[in-house]
């Protein structure tokens, strides 16, 4: 028994050599104009290297203007969406002055490097969170514009979730504060946010959002009176001051900061205070302060390992989502035996930390995950377990491509216990005008997943829960008891449809072979019109019970042959039955 929760650890980095470069040239712009004319008059000079002579400001703004033009793609997203409301204005300078991709995508790692919580570790907790409150922004602010381009998605996401919200999401009738006048009045929708602490802006932060358009559209506001839906009414949603006479509700009206900018009543600010509302606004406007210092040091290997290694197989499938998206599931498969066991009050615990990362080749990150399986048994029924395996599944939405996937697993109770994969990762192109089809993925367990789990959960893909068998090696495929049933699953696309009859007419062929024998112990067709008669896509499901094969090698085979567009093509798994 096994069960998954949330961890943090790490795997990769990426190289501040152009950042360096780029401090090196900027030291040598900044060569005073007096020191090169000496230099240039100087009939013992060295000539000066074009590459690093100084720029006009005509040549300079021009190059500005095309490097701008450049931008574009996932850079230009990067930097006006993901980032937006972190970067600070000299690195947006600095990375606008990048001149290629190679130096962007190194830039973006030492960015997230700058702000690691812990720059010894690969993992970057900073970045995920970041990730996450665009996520929970997009999901809970969205005004007739992405929840991340508004003013709460803009400070959720720069300081995160606030220690208590005062929410009024119909407005109505408001008692005002006494630091606001007293009083009564009608107000429009408004949120007040309080932070405890915020670094760089102080302790207590209150941020005010009102709704003025009531389409939920909340602004950001340092005037107090801009909620005041009766602020313009004559006579209406008088302050306690204005009430007895003491005030004029024009001077409020006029002010501001929806109070008075003179005075000793309730609601009176002076004009220092009015400053430091000005100051909290605008800083927190501004990007976060950045809290830890770069990193120097390139790190070109992962660290040298100095316990056992600890072993670990992987396997990776391939399904077509969308015509540029492939769901590419991960399973991990851990030998239980090599899980350290603490047992207390009679159960025996083996934890392990997974974490995954996949990355382009140039070593831009693209996807992360991160987990603990943990297994559990009566003390008891500890040596039955060991004799087992657990499995570990995650499913990742990539682009077709080539990418790096790198994994570290880590035994808890064995510090030193770790293991590591890294492989190349070939995404696949599923072209609309070829016959195509996913992994073909055997299984120890397949079957119908309820209504509510459809899409969703460990080893679900689309209706159906699918638990691959992974092998430890290419020479040795993916083992199987004869008392357990062979599962296999696998999705053919673009299919071509008849014009006449509107169905598909493809074949499908079902072949085992023993690897031992070369015998031909299964072959069998279905018209793939059987499985989904009106669909350019088709899902085979099979199950083949093993008792009657004898223990040894096999390879289990799908042909398609399409009769419309006159394609075939042909899938292959190998498999061993053990006694």
């Amino acid at each position: 028994m096994f069960r998954s929760k949330f961890l943090s650890f790490v795997v990769l980095a990426g190289c501040v050599l152009p950042c360096l470069h780029a401090r090196q040239s900027l030291a040598q712009d900044s060569t005073s104009p007096d020191s090169i004319s000496a230099d240039a008059s100087s009939a013992d000079a060295a000539p000066v290297d074009p590459l690093h002579r100084k720029l006009s400001d005509k040549e300079r703004l021009s190059q500005q203007k095309a490097l701008r033009q450049e931008l574009k793609g996932p850079y230009k997203k990067w930097l006006d969406q993901d980032v937006r409301w972190i970067i600070t204005d000299q690195e947006r300078r600095a990375f606008m002055s990048l001149s290629n991709d190679e130096e962007r995508d190194n830039f973006i790692e030492q960015f997230w490097r700058r702000r690691n919580p812990d720059p010894e570790s690969p993992d970057n907790s900073y970045r995920e969170e970041h990730y996450r409150r665009i996520a929970y922004a997009n999901e809970h602010y969205y005004a007739g514009e992405p929840g991340w381009m508004t003013d709460r998605g803009h400070i959720y996401i720069a300081y995160g979730a606030p220690d208590s919200i005062d929410s009024h999401p119909t407005g109505g009738l408001y008692n005002r504060k006494y630091e606001e006048g007293g009083g009564t009045t009608t107000t429009f929708p408004f949120e007040d946010w309080h932070y405890k602490h915020i670094d760089g802006i102080g302790d207590n932060v209150d941020i005010e959002f009102v709704d003025t358009c009531q389409c939920g559209e909340y602004h950001m506001t340092y005037n107090k009176g801009e909620k005041d839906a009766l602020l313009h009414v004559p006579g209406a949603g008088l302050t306690n001051a204005e009430e007895l006479g003491q005030a004029k509700k024009s001077d409020r009206v006029n002010s501001m900061f929806g109070l008075y900018d003179r005075g000793t009543g309730p609601g009176a600010s002076d004009q220092a205070k009015e400053f430091d509302v000005m100051d909290q606004y605008y800083k927190l406007l501004a990007p976060p302060p950045i809290k830890f210092t770069d990193l120097e040091e390139f790190m070109t290997s992962h660290k040298v390992l100095t316990g056992p290694f600890f072993p670990f197989d992987v396997r990776t499938d391939f399904v077509r989502v969308t015509d540029d998206t492939v769901l590419v599931p991960i399973t991990l498969q851990i030998h239980n035996r090599n899980i350290t066991f603490n047992t207390k009050d009679g159960v025996s615990k083996g934890i392990v930390h997974i974490l995954g990362r996949v990355s382009t080749i140039t070593g831009r990150i693209v996807q992360t995950f991160e987990d603990t399986v943990e297994v559990d048994q009566p003390a008891e029924l500890l040596q039955q377990t060991m004799k087992s395996d657990s499995v570990y599944w995650k499913a990742l939405p990539l682009r077709p491509g080539r990418y790096r996937l790198d994994i570290v697993i880590k035994d808890v109770n064995n510090q030193e216990h770790v293991g590591t994969y890294a492989r190349a990762l070939d995404v696949p192109q599923y072209d609309d005008d070829h016959l195509a089809a996913s992994s073909l993925i055997l299984a120890d367990k397949m079957e119908p997943v309820p209504t509510r789990q459809i899409g969703a959960g460990n080893f679900v893909i689309g209706n159906t829960y699918v638990r691959p068998r992974v092998s430890s090696s290419a020479a040795k495929p993916a083992s199987f008891h004869r008392n357990q049933n062979l599962n296999f699953w696998m999705q053919v696309y673009n299919l071509g449809i008849d014009t006449k009859s509107k169905h598909n007419d493809a074949m499908l062929d079902f072949q085992v072979v023993s690897m031992d024998t070369q015998k031909m112990l299964l072959n069998t067709t279905e018209p793939t019109s059987k499985i989904n008669a009106n669909s350019d896509q088709v899902t085979v499901e099979k199950t083949l019970p093993l008792a009657s094969l004898l223990p040894g090698k096999y390879k289990v085979t799908i042909q398609v042959h399409d009769d419309v567009t006159k394609q075939q093509l042909q899938q292959s798994a190998p498999f061993e039955v053990e006694p």
